[in-house]
Parts: structure tokens; sequence; C-alpha cells
């Protein structure tokens, strides 16, 4: 009895300590595994510079110090550019106002992308400001990996069981 139990809580162990799933938190860049942002330092020496702030789905998000004619685009490529699990007709550019309250700014990329191409249309593309924070929302997805990895973790947890219920009813 005491060989199966060993074996149940080894096939238990290895069923789990080899499982792909992890948590996600809202914000956190997805694939990089990363649990924090940095501080990164683009500035230009010979120009004036600001510090804004990039969260959510990118491969670096954190604070950045870059020149005052950066973009929206040159900010997004010098945070790693977006994850696969992004959601980049929803970007975000939250601007403090004087009296200390925040302006909500939502855009498209395509926008930003497109904008010298497209004749007569009219969309107002933010411009970065000083302690400008551009928020990059997402939702983690899983691939055929995550949900092979998750199937075979159940999969193999329900054989073990079963197969200790088999070999405890036996005896």
């Amino acid at each position: 009895m005491a060989k199966y139990l060993t074996a149940f809580f080894l096939m238990f162990f290895l069923s789990t300590s080899f499982s792909q799933v992890r948590d996600y938190e809202i914000g956190a860049p997805a694939r990089t595994y990363q649990s924090q942002g940095g501080f990164f330092d683009y500035s230009d020496p010979f120009s004036v510079n600001m510090t804004v702030s990039v969260w959510g789905f990118v491969k670096y998000p954190g604070k950045y110090k870059i020149p005052s004619d950066a973009t929206v685009i040159d900010l997004l490529s010098f945070a790693g550019g977006p994850t696969d699990d992004s959601h980049l007709y929803d970007l975000r550019l939250y601007k403090s106002k004087i009296d200390g309250s925040q302006e909500l700014i939502k855009f498209n990329y395509d926008d930003l992308m497109w904008q010298p191409d497209l004749k007569g249309y009219k969309k107002d593309i933010p411009k970065l400001e000083a302690n400008d924070i551009l928020v990059v929302p997402g939702s983690p997805r899983l691939y055929f990996r995550d949900w092979f990895s998750i199937t075979l973790s159940v999969v193999s947890t329900l054989i073990s069981l079963s197969i200790l219920i088999l070999n405890i009813v036996r005896n």
C-alpha cells in the first residue's frame, strides 16, 4: 500500500511540476516572464528630454527617458514593441493636467502607422508630453502547447487517481 501511495505522489508531483500553466496579472508583460518594469534611458544629450511611462502588453514596460520630439510609435519601439496578446486598436494615453487630473485619449495603432497615407482623414494623433502614461491593453491567450499541457496534466492526474483507487479496492 505504501509503494502505491509513493507512486501516486510521485506521479502527482511530476504532472504538476511540468505543467506550463502560469498565472497572469493584468498589465504584466506576456511571454517575457518579467514581473516588474524598469527605467530605460533613451535620452539625447543634445536635446530636451522627458520622462514617460509605458505599461501593459509591451515587451519591456516601465519608465522611459526619451527626447521631447519622440512619437508614440518611437515609444512603443523603445518598449520592445507590443506583444502578440496586445489590443492595438485600443491604445490609451493618459495626460496629466496642471490641476492634478488626468485626460484619457484613446486611439488606434493603425491611425499612427498609416496617417500620412490617409488623405482627407482627420484623426488627431496625440503628441507625447512629460509624465504621459501610455497603456497598451490586452489579454493573455493560450496557444496549442498551453492547452496540450493543461490537458496532459489533467489526464495524468486522473489516470494516477484511478490507478490508486483500483489498487485500494483490490486490497
